[in-house]
């Protein structure tokens, strides 16, 4: 298997998660967003920089629409870093600083760009995924 930039012998790559429910990639609540562009330009890096993305059908917090979750990578979890909730994830800016972060190692190995922490939010306390593809 060949390794990419952010997978080694010894551990995963980071996760992103996005959600697609009842709010999140709704053009009806979010109108000015391109949801289906969004997720193309995430998929397309994913691809460049070597993290795993997926789709879910809800991930909870509604009102903090759109939602997504970058999980660290193996070695990101052994430094501390843990799953990052950011909402309000509308727009290009905070789409590409989402990819920036993640193409840097993500959490654990790469601190987030300051703008994007303005952005995090706290799981819902039932956090679920249910992931489709």
């Amino acid at each position: 298997m060949p390794l990419t930039r952010r997978t080694s012998l010894t551990g995963s790559a980071c996760t992103l998660v996005v959600c697609r429910g009842c709010c999140c990639g709704n053009a009806r609540k979010h109108p000015g967003t391109d949801h289906e562009g969004q997720l193309e330009v995430l998929r397309a890096a994913a691809a460049e920089h070597g993290f795993r993305i997926r789709t879910t059908d809800c991930l909870g917090p509604c009102d903090q629409a759109n939602v997504v979750v970058v999980g660290p990578s193996a070695a990101g979890r052994r430094a501390g870093g843990r799953p990052t909730w950011v909402g309000f994830a509308t727009d290009h800016d905070s789409t590409e600083e989402v990819v920036r972060w993640l193409a840097a190692g993500g959490p654990g190995v790469a601190e987030p760009p300051v703008t994007l922490e303005l952005q995090f939010i706290d799981p819902p306390k039932d956090a679920r995924v249910r992931s489709r593809r």
